[in-house]
């Protein structure tokens, strides 16, 4: 098998983490589909991709099958909108979105329809615990009854060399026989951490950007919240603070369980999740191990393992931090991509 034979498709793309995956691993992904538009210009000038603005909703079994077009192998991944299946969802029915969990039966039409060779999906691990809808469960069933062989598993990045604690739901499917996710290639011993990934990064203060690359870019903090950083010891939070630049909210015993806003990550250990509020420093664990300021936009973007060199905006001097932040912490690590398709090319022995 040639991996030349091989076509890729991928659904929910965003700004291309997983396609960047599969194309560092040598696969041809011949596009990216997402409603979000202003993904297209960092998904198309990383991956050398065509970007498709559609809601998969509106995608027909047609558009994919001339997309994928002769290949001997045809796949299709994706990650469906993970926040209807998240722990906040959870607590909290009223506030679960309908529309997006059926997102996940979209993808399942389009498989139903092209019937691809192998599939992959990524999604949060609460998925698997989610009872109100048999989504996933249907997910799986229609897949065996379509002829799939389906393994999923909850993978924990850090196991696999991306330098952040976050965990995630992998399904693949293959029609062409078992397919499972390559070994672990990491344990805690040798864990990529926060210094490995963005330790070299040049310091830059809160509200300033790095005049060489101007994603390495820092929000500014308000006078309370810098005097809150600076009372923040390496690893601590807002427990260490004095109770004069306490929030009321965190005097209350409701508040106490909250201990990582507002909080220092650590030099010698991968970061958190990184989230689509990474660069707000009291949104979590986002405060700099030394300097007195949140994460950069770089810097959360290497700690979503994506290289240090990826574009994100066509214009530097006209771009919304809002925006790219919600971009980069809605996508798919590049570093688990690269994984999924090191395990696809492994059951397809090239």
């Amino acid at each position: 098998m040639n991996i030349k034979d091989i076509a890729v498709v991928d659904l929910f793309c965003g700004i291309g983490g997983l396609t960047h995956g599969f194309i560092r691993e040598g696969f041809n992904v011949v596009a990216g589909i997402d409603i979000d538009h202003t993904c297209k210009f960092a998904f198309e000038s990383n991956n050398n991709s065509k970007f498709i603005s559609k809601s998969i909703t509106e995608i027909t079994a047609i558009e994919i099958e001339k997309l994928l077009g002769n290949a001997k192998i045809k796949i299709l991944v994706g990650c469906a909108p993970c926040q209807p299946f998240s722990s906040y969802t959870f607590k909290d029915s009223e506030k679960k979105n309908s529309e997006k969990w059926k997102l996940l039966y979209e993808f399942q039409r389009l498989i139903i329809e092209t019937k691809p060779h192998i599939i992959s999906m990524e999604n949060v691990s609460q998925l698997i615990n989610f009872k109100k809808e048999p989504v996933f469960n249907d997910f799986i069933k229609t897949l065996e009854l379509e002829g799939y062989f389906v393994h999923f598993e909850i993978v924990n990045s850090p196991e696999y060399g991306i330098p952040q604690n976050r965990k995630r739901l992998v399904l693949m499917a293959s029609k062409l026989g078992p397919i499972v996710l390559i070994p672990k290639t990491h344990t805690k011993k040798n864990f990529v951490t926060v210094m490995d990934a963005i330790g070299e990064l040049p310091p830059i203060n809160d509200g300033e950007f790095n005049p060489k690359d101007k994603l390495h870019f820092a929000r500014k903090l308000s006078p309370i919240n810098k005097l809150r950083i600076k009372a923040t010891p390496y690893g601590g939070g807002w427990k260490d603070w004095p109770e004069d630049l306490k929030l009321e909210c965190h005097k209350k015993n409701s508040g106490k369980t909250y201990s990582s806003v507002y909080g220092r990550m650590k030099w010698e250990e991968p970061s958190p999740t990184m989230t689509t509020h990474c660069i707000g420093y009291g949104n979590g664990r986002f405060g700099h191990p030394e300097q007195d300021r949140g994460i950069s936009l770089r810097e959360a973007s290497i700690l979503q393992s994506f290289p240090k060199d990826y574009d994100f905006f066509d214009n530097a001097d006209d771009f919304s931090t809002v925006m790219v932040a919600r971009q980069i912490g809605n996508a798919v690590p590049v570093r688990l991509g690269e994984v999924i398709a090191k395990s696809i090319k492994k059951h397809l022995s090239i």
